[in-house]
C-alpha cells in the first residue's frame, strides 16, 4: 500500500494509507492548521493487545500521496485506541486517545499529547481524564462561549462480569479553561448510547448522533444551550449494528452521516463480546459498578455496507443514501493476521473548505482506506 490517491470513478479518489502493522482500525480525520489532511488510527496485532499503538499519516496540500505513518504512542503494557486530533483556538493541536489493559474498557483512561508547531511534533504524554472507563471517539467541539465539549462514553462494569458494553452511557466533558480542567456532564437516559458525535447547528443549537450498543437504530439527541445539557437519545430512521458512526455539516448545510446500513434485525450473526478472542483467565475488578440493566449489548452483526446519508432537518430524517463500500461485512472475529475479518467500519467524515467530503474507515481491519468525494457527487 503506497498511500497514493487514485481516481476510481468520476469525482471519487481513493487511497489505502501505508501502515507497518497487520491490524489497523478506528481512523479519525482532521485538517491541520497549514491545510494538511491528517489521519490518526490505532494499529498492532489485535485490538486489546499490548502492542496496539496510535499512528498518524499526513496528506500535504497539493500532494496525492499519504506519508509513512508516525507512531504516536508506545506503552507496551496498554492497548492504546480511538485517537482523534483537535485544533485548539490558540493554534495548538491536541492528540487524544484511550489507554487500557487487555479488553478491560471499564478501566480505560484518556491520554493526550499537545503540539505547539501545527501538528509537526508533539509533547509528552499526560492523562486528560483519569476516571476509569472513560472512552473517547469523536472530536472536541468549541461552542460560542468558548467552552470545549469533549463527548465521551462511560464503559461501566457490571458486577461479576467482564465488560461487554451492556451498561455503557454517554456524557460530555466540558472545559471552561482551555483544557486545563474538565467536568463530567452525563447525558440522561443514555444506556446503550455511545460514541456521541456533536454537530453544531446555529447559535446554541446542537445535535448529537450515537452508536447503539443494542444494534437497533442510530440514536439522536438535541441541545439548546451550547452542549451543556442534552435530551435523552432517541432512535432515528437509520439502522445501527453496534458500530461507530460519524456526522458533519456539509458545505451546503446538510448533515452528512457515514455509517453501516445494518442492524440486528437484518442478520443472525452474533459473537460473545468484542474481546472474546483475547480474554484469558485473568481477572480485573470493574471500574464502576452498576445494577444489571436487563439487556445485553449485541456484537457480531455484519459491518457492511458502509453508507453515506444526508439530512436537511438536523438529523430528524435522513435520505439520499450512497453505499461507499459493499460486501458481507463479516466481523465474528477481529483476526487480521489470517485475513478472516471483512468489515468496513469506524468511519470518519470531514467536510473541507473546497466543498469536498472525505471519509476514512477500517477496511477488513487490515488497512485504513481514504475516499474523497468531489462537490457534485453527493
Amino acid at each position: 500500500m503506497d498511500g497514493k490517491m487514485r481516481a476510481t470513478a468520476p469525482g471519487r479518489t481513493e487511497a489505502f494509507l501505508p501502515s507497518p502493522t497487520v491490524q489497523n482500525h478506528a481512523a479519525n480525520l482532521s485538517l491541520l492548521p497549514d491545510g494538511t489532511l491528517a489521519c490518526v488510527w490505532f494499529g498492532g496485532t489485535m485490538e486489546g493487545m499490548g502492542d496496539i499503538s496510535i499512528y498518524m499519516s499526513r496528506l500535504a496540500p497539493g500532494s496525492d500521496v499519504w506519508s509513512e505513518p508516525e507512531k504516536m504512542s508506545d506503552d507496551p503494557q496498554k492497548s492504546e485506541q480511538n485517537p482523534m486530533l483537535f485544533n485548539a483556538p490558540d493554534g495548538k493541536v491536541w492528540l487524544l486517545y484511550t489507554s487500557q489493559t487487555s479488553g478491560h474498557q471499564d478501566g480505560a483512561v484518556v491520554k493526550r499529547r499537545i503540539s505547539a508547531d501545527g501538528g509537526k511534533t508533539f509533547g509528552e504524554v499526560a492523562v486528560l481524564c483519569e476516571i476509569p472507563g472513560t472512552f473517547v471517539r469523536q472530536p472536541i467541539i468549541v461552542n460560542d462561549r468558548g467552552e470545549w465539549l469533549l463527548p465521551v462514553f462511560r464503559c461501566i462494569g457490571v458486577p461479576g462480569a467482564r465488560w461487554s458494553g451492556d451498561a455503557d452511557t454517554a456524557a460530555v466533558l466540558i472545559s471552561t479553561d482551555a483544557g486545563a480542567s474538565w467536568t463530567m456532564h452525563d447525558v440522561p437516559d443514555s444506556i446503550g448510547a455511545v460514541h456521541m458525535n456533536i454537530v453544531p447547528l446555529d447559535g446554541d443549537e446542537m445535535v448529537a448522533v450515537y452508536r447503539n450498543r443494542f444494534s437497533e437504530q442510530v440514536l439522536r439527541s438535541h441541545s439548546s444551550d451550547g452542549g451543556r445539557s442534552w435530551s435523552a437519545p432517541e432512535p432515528t430512521d437509520l439502522p445501527n449494528n453496534n458500530s461507530s458512526v460519524q456526522a458533519v455539516r456539509a458545505s451546503d448545510g446538510r448533515l452528512a452521516i457515514v455509517y453501516n446500513h445494518a442492524n440486528a434485525s437484518m442478520s443472525e450473526d452474533r459473537r460473545q463480546s468484542l474481546y472474546d478472542e483475547i480474554e484469558g483467565e485473568e481477572t480485573e475488578a470493574p471500574a464502576e459498578a452498576a445494577e444489571p440493566v436487563g439487556r445485553k449489548a449485541v456484537w457480531g452483526v455484519p459491518r457492511a455496507p458502509l453508507s453515506l446519508a444526508f439530512s436537511s432537518d438536523g438529523g430528524e430524517r435522513f435520505g439520499g443514501r450512497i453505499d461507499l463500500e459493499t460486501g458481507d461485512g463479516f466481523c465474528l472475529t477481529n483476526n487480521s493476521k489470517d485475513g478472516l475479518n471483512r468489515e468496513f467500519s469506524y468511519p470518519s467524515i470531514l467536510a473541507t473548505p473546497d466543498g469536498a467530503i472525505h471519509v476514512a474507515f477500517t477496511y477488513f481491519r487490515r488497512a485504513i482506506k481514504h475516499i474523497r468525494l468531489s462537490p457534485g457527487t453527493f
